[in-house]
């Protein structure tokens, strides 16, 4: 089965424990094909990578696979700065195999990921249903520029599942193409919105389990313990400020190991623009942590 991410070195921190999360919970990992397209990597980094797959006991294969993500989307609007999730939209190009599955590095895998391995769908992509465009983010470009139903199908993109046979067949690279140029500006999810625009609704429904979201706010993980639980959202549990105002902190941190906690862990200068970044994010999590604190205080009087 093949498996792609698309990272750079602000991602490593978290992909760390998607990683180890997906081979102790994967039935034969020896089954599993890792790829990572790259977009600023270091050397060590990947060393890093192949360090933390052998302390698992990674059976499969691995492969880096470089890219510049400003220089290939750098025309399309980025998420806080930057393009490297439009990565994956290079998978249908890149990859020869018939299904390929993408997995964000904000994860932790606690489902066997081979249980996709015989989904099929002759769906050019397949992914989690997450709700109507109405409640989308970018329900006002969907809606009233493209002239979409409020009810129209919206689907998260951590997790997709490619059938790269049919995406060639439709010739579904074309019309990325034409909307990309079309509306640059009106990404606010970056390729996110992008796919859902090719797609309008019509795409492959994954079951529910395989993007299962855990936002900031949240207290609790809602859904079934045995899920592809995905942190959404800003701030992650590894951010500065994420023990204190992310109540996935714990669930992420279990599979957060030493090794990785000693290359990624520290405070350093990608950090702290992130944090800038998604200050806004941050301190509305911190007030509504002390607000939640605060009411819990009172009823406890």
């Amino acid at each position: 089965m093949d498996v792609v991410f698309s990272i750079n070195r602000i991602g490593l921190e978290g992909l760390g424990a998607t990683l180890t999360s997906l081979i102790r919970n994967c039935s034969d990992s020896a089954s599993l094909n890792l790829s990572f397209l790259c977009s600023g990597l270091f050397s060590s980094d990947k060393n890093n990578i192949y360090a933390l797959l052998k302390q698992e006991n990674f059976k499969g294969g691995a492969e880096f696979i470089n890219f510049n993500a400003r220089q290939k989307f750098g025309h399309l609007r980025p998420l806080h700065g930057d393009w490297t999730t439009y990565g994956r939209l290079l998978i249908p190009a890149i990859f020869n195999k018939k299904n390929v599955l993408y997995l964000d590095s904000d994860l932790i895998i606690t489902k066997d990921i081979l249980l996709l391995k015989d989904f099929y769908s002759d769906m050019a992509l397949s992914a989690v249903c997450s709700c109507d465009v109405q409640w989308s983010l970018e329900k006002s470009f969907f809606i009233n520029k493209l002239q979409w139903k409020p009810t129209t199908n919206y689907f998260n993109a951590g997790v997709l599942l490619y059938n790269i046979i049919t995406w060639k067949e439709k010739n579904i690279n074309k019309k990325m193409e034409e909307i990309s140029l079309k509306y640059p500006d009106e990404f606010l999810s970056a390729d996110q919105t992008l796919l859902n625009a090719v797609f309008e609704g019509n795409f492959g429904f994954l079951p529910q389990t395989f993007n299962s979201s855990w936002n900031p706010a949240q207290i609790k993980f809602l859904v079934d313990d045995i899920a592809i639980i995905h942190f959404v959202g800003s701030p992650k549990p590894w951010d500065l400020f994420g023990k204190k105002v992310h109540y996935g902190y714990n669930t992420w941190n279990a599979y957060n190991t030493s090794f990785w906690k000693s290359k990624y862990g520290r405070i350093n200068a990608n950090k702290i623009r992130r944090t800038w970044r998604i200050r806004r994010s941050i301190l509305k999590s911190l007030k509504l942590r002390f607000l939640r604190s605060k009411a819990k205080h009172q009823d406890g009087k």
